[in-house]
């Protein structure tokens, strides 16, 4: 019994390692002094737009996926933890 507790508390862990490693903090940088990042119901533009993002503004940043040749990441909104979408990663900085 002692030698399967060990794999299965090692998976645990990678497991738990890994869930805590899917999102990370970003910022938006480079939209532009009179611009907005758009904020998307989907990875594409083809999406709805739910709201414009400024430069500066707090993002968590969850999973990113390419879509026909563009990397979109899911972020959450810091200020709004509500408003939940997808922007561009071009226009994702690092905190």
């Amino acid at each position: 019994m002692r030698y399967i507790a060990l794999p299965i508390g090692l998976a645990l862990l990678l497991v738990a390692g890994c869930a805590e490693m899917s999102s990370s903090h970003a910022v938006v940088k480079g939209a532009g002094p009179d611009e907005l990042l758009k904020l998307r119901a989907g990875p594409g533009l083809g999406y709805k737009i739910i709201v414009g993002l400024p430069d500066g503004t707090r993002l968590t940043r969850h999973t990113c996926v390419t879509e026909e040749g563009q990397l979109w990441c899911e972020v959450t909104v810091n200020a709004s933890p509500y408003l939940k979408g997808y922007v561009s990663a071009d226009y994702l900085s690092a905190k």
